[in-house]
């Protein structure tokens, strides 16, 4: 497997602590920028906390969270000013890791009709991922997994993902729709982080419990200007987590998943859900290990032009699984049922791992609200009603 972190030693023991306070928060930006990096965080846009460019910390979504269900999605204001008591918005960090569109070659064809074609190589971009939750780590380490693993590395990911500084921030007000602990991604973060920031708005005031997880992490944290970190902020940190923890919105049955998914192909069960299931992919574009891509030619009007670009694709898209004669899974029962399975089954089998994080991200932007964690505890319902019948 190909590691894209190779280059960066992982700091072991807990690294280097220390506190922030905004102004030090702004520092890391800045800092940020000053090195080369381009700062993608959370901000406020477009009625909704998306991930963009960050110029400066001032464009953090402060005083800013959301109110999450199956199908709805709303900011609100809150009273305290924290900048990361919110849950996933409609963007993961895929968008900039595994972007939507990627132009693979261009060809042009000359007045003597010569064709010259052009393979388009990715430009290295140095990034630097602010505000990323310990379920969207672990979506990124998916990600590596697929993407620059195996015989076939990708080079556009790889041109993104290497070097990339990633600071994490401890979930401390999860969302209605999370269930990261079920799958044993949060809300701590654990590793695979630069720096890990813990919020702590309190008496003692608004303050970022801060540590070092790589060489690089500590180098940044000596730049800014830091507090020493207290027992106070060290407990508080604690203690917001450990009750995040505590107050999950969602969770998946206690059950091992990857065999529920084997032993539940033929439930009634997929008839219920696929029955409300508009196939429309949301779910797919949204999670933030969905991979699947397909490609497009394009030409310009006079026919001398034509590119070829890879774009996202879905399981759902009815010419996803197509052959000659037809779709394999033509029917919504089938692509539903592929996408589940597929997420918290057979994922296991290609890459030793579930491909769900727990991040809720495809029941609040599903139109017609399906959970899959209801979907799965349905299932579990039926194989227990199915073993209990005389």
């Amino acid at each position: 497997m190909t590691d894209p972190e190779a280059s960066r030693r992982q700091v072991h023991d807990g690294g280097v602590e220390a506190v922030l306070d905004r102004a030090g928060l702004a520092a890391l930006v800045t800092a940020l920028r000053r090195r080369g990096r381009t700062v993608i965080g959370p901000t406020v846009r477009d009625g909704a906390i998306v991930l963009d460019e960050l110029d400066t910390a001032d464009a953090l979504p402060y005083g800013w969270g959301v109110e999450l269900e199956a199908g709805t999605y709303r900011l609100r204001r809150r009273d305290d000013g924290a900048a990361f008591s919110h849950s996933a918005g409609p963007q993961s960090w895929k968008s900039f890791l595994h972007p939507e569109r990627v132009r693979q070659w261009s060809a042009d064809r000359g007045a003597n009709g010569e064709l010259t074609v052009r393979e388009e190589r990715p430009e290295h971009v140095s990034y630097a991922f602010l505000g990323v939750r310990p379920c969207d780590l672990r979506a990124i380490q998916i990600l590596d997994r697929v993407m620059s693993g195996g015989r076939y590395p990708d080079p556009a990911y790889l041109s993104r993902r290497t070097g990339a500084f990633l600071i994490a921030v401890e979930c401390i007000e999860p969302g209605a729709t999370c269930f990261c602990v079920s799958m044993g991604t949060g809300p701590a973060a654990d590793a695979g982080y630069d720096l890990a920031l813990t919020e702590v708005v309190d008496e003692g005031g608004h303050r970022f419990l801060c540590r070092s997880g790589t060489e690089e992490g500590a180098e940044v944290l000596a730049e800014l200007p830091t507090h020493v970190a207290d027992d106070a902020t060290r407990t508080a940190a604690a203690v917001g987590v450990r009750e995040a923890a505590d107050r999950m919105g969602r969770s998946m049955p206690p059950v091992n998943l990857r065999a529920l998914m084997r032993d539940t192909l033929e439930a009634a069960r997929w008839d219920d859900v696929t029955a409300r299931c508009l196939s429309c992919g949301n779910c797919t574009m949204v999670c933030p290990t969905c991979f699947c891509t397909t490609t497009e030619d394009v030409t310009d009007l006079t026919g001398d032009h034509a590119e070829r670009w890879r774009r996202w694709d879905s399981c759902y898209d009815l010419d996803f699984s197509l052959l000659h004669g037809g779709p394999v899974r033509a029917s919504p029962r089938s692509r539903y049922r592929q996408w589940l399975t597929h997420k918290l089954g057979t994922w296991h089998d290609q890459f030793d791992s579930s491909g769900c994080v727990g991040c809720g991200r495809c029941i609040v932007w599903c139109p017609t609200g399906i959970d899959l964690t209801e979907e799965a505890h349905a299932l579990h319902r039926e194989v227990e009603q199915r073993e209990q019948a005389p």
